[in-house]
């Protein structure tokens, strides 16, 4: 545990506690008066009650719409499901920046919806909610509908020959058997949306600010390190109560159930209503999640001569305006190397926490379990701009190298790393370390012969989420990058906000290439999968 913890004790804690005192520590003494300034605020309470209010809205929308895919996915067998599979868990591994730009490209100004019908849906609460549907619907599927495939289905049945109907025998069999799993989904995409940023930053306007968009405001607009500290804190203790739920909504679903094969369950549809609810699940994977992908690759390549590859090739080029020291599609390059590196930080150090969660326990170690996870839900805006505060000095004088970007990059990896493996090294019997030693072995070679072969698969799948959730980090790099060396997200915002078609048409280009990169690690990452029959990412 010594690597992990010194790691999150030096980039993650010391950034996040340096901004919490400057802002509430100004003159040597806590000005603890400024949580109840602060909060007694309307507007404040304005930006409270939006961003309590669109996470709520935004997971009852996300369960509504993905559910039936999830039953569908448990309980149907047809051609090109495993495709579908991948398709729908395209957007949770795009960046939040893309998913923006993707809607805007859809329902903004001189988007999709507005060319057809003149329907213009950006500055709306609802382009932020259908683009919150959109990137958390495989949140849904995955971890609902994984679980509902391995559902003895001969108990729903039994149900049935004692009499009860079809709707008794699910609410009283299959739903209380997948509440766990329910709440665990509502809980993840709560705090992802409870937390957004680059979606609410691209959508929202000036009329819609959640907290994470509004600490943004106040560091990087205001300067008003006093307000984002009481901030900081409260998202903190928010996300915090979040996490503590969701664990202990994790622990009834590993515990509360016996399973099956999904081969076991899954079926052809029958029946014109099942072939009706196949095809109605189609249909919104079509217009919810492809449709706005495929606006967002048509604008692309749309000019105002006409279709071509313009856009595109202004990507070599500086622009007149100096939006960029070095022309845009240099972000492609920084990107990737950038995200290789954080992949390796991510891998040591989720690999290394992994490990010592499996061979521990107790109530330490169980809260090192939780701190792994804080860094999806702490403000990475707080994160960015706390590195450039304290990593400034010696012997961590980081803040012109650019390893910085990497760093926090890796901050956001780890826990996906932390996920991925450690299901997979709980399930390697202590016996066979055991036999090894017993022969001989040293505990390096033991690791080396016995647990890596196992879990060579589940670490290849742990680093391609690592470097997908890299590529797109937006909040933190957007401080910490530097201008000469700019990332594909930092780019593509830095596009939006200038105007201008060329400027629009630029950003919708990089985002595509965004989007095959990231689909392309996808891709590679459900041929890898260990285990097909888990709703686990």
């Amino acid at each position: 545990m010594a690597l992990p913890v010194a790691f999150f004790a030096v980039f993650f804690a010391w950034p996040v506690v340096s901004i919490v005192q400057r802002g509430l520590r100004p003159d040597g003494a806590w000005d603890l008066g400024a949580i109840g300034a602060t909060l007694g605020r309307s507007d404040i309470l304005d930006v409270l009650g939006f961003t309590v209010w669109q996470a709520a809205a935004s997971t009852g929308l996300t369960l509504l719409v993905a559910l039936p895919e999830a039953y569908v996915f448990a309980r149907f067998s047809f051609p090109g499901k495993g495709v579908l599979r991948a398709v729908v868990t395209v957007p949770f591994v795009l960046p939040t920046v893309l998913v923006g730009t993707a809607f805007l490209a859809l329902v903004g100004r001189g988007g999709f919806t507005d060319e057809l019908w003149g329907l213009r849906l950006d500055a709306s609460v609802w382009a932020i909610l259908l683009a919150h549907v959109f990137f958390n619907y495989a949140v849904v599927v995955r971890t609902v509908g994984g679980l509902w495939a391995q559902l003895d289905p001969r108990q729903e049945e039994a149900a049935r020959v004692l009499g009860a109907s079809r709707w008794r025998a699910w609410r009283s069999v299959t739903l209380p058997a997948l509440v766990p799993a329910v709440s665990a989904a509502a809980l993840m995409v709560f705090l992802f949306t409870f937390t957004s940023f680059g979606v609410v930053q691209i959508l929202g306007g000036d009329g819609y600010t959640t907290l994470e968009a509004e600490i943004y405001r106040q560091t990087a607009r205001l300067l008003d390190l006093r307000t984002a500290a009481v901030l900081t804190l409260v998202q903190f203790a928010a996300v915090g109560a979040i996490l503590a739920v969701h664990a202990r909504t994790a622990r009834r679903r590993e515990t509360a159930l016996r399973l099956v094969s999904p081969e076991l369950t899954a079926r052809r549809p029958r029946g014109a209503g099942q072939w009706a609810l196949l095809g109605g699940v189609l249909a919104s994977v079509a217009v919810l999640i492809l449709l706005p992908l495929g606006v967002l690759v048509e604008r692309s390549f749309a000019t105002p001569e006409g279709y071509g590859l313009r856009y595109y090739r202004a990507l070599g080029s500086l622009d007149d305006a100096g939006t960029f020291l070095v022309p845009p599609l240099e972000a492609v390059g920084n990107s990737l190397r950038y995200a290789v590196v954080a992949t390796g930080i991510a891998v040591v150090i989720g690999g290394l926490a992994a490990a010592a969660l499996t061979r521990r326990a107790g109530r330490l170690v169980r809260g090192f379990d939780a701190l792994l996870m804080l860094p999806l839900g702490v403000s990475a805006v707080t994160v960015g701009f706390g590195f450039l505060i304290t990593l400034d000095e010696p012997p961590f004088d980081l803040r012109a190298s650019w390893i910085l970007v990497p760093l926090a990059q890796a901050l956001v990896g780890v826990p996906f790393v932390v996920r991925t493996m450690l299901p997979v090294l709980r399930a390697v019997d202590e016996r066979l370390r055991e036999a090894a030693a017993v022969l001989g072995a040293s505990p390096w070679r033991a690791w080396r012969e016995v647990d890596l072969p196992l879990v060579r698969r589940a670490l290849l799948i742990a680093a391609g989420f690592a470097f997908a959730v890299s590529l797109g980090e937006f909040g933190a790099t957007v401080f910490i990058a530097r201008p000469d060396s700019p990332t594909l997200p930092v780019a593509v915002a830095r596009l939006l906000g200038r105007p201008g078609e060329l400027n629009y048409g630029q950003a919708m280009a990089l985002s595509t290439m965004l989007m095959v990169v990231c689909a392309v690690c996808l891709l590679l990452l459900e041929r890898l999968r260990t285990d097909r029959t888990t709703g686990e990412f």
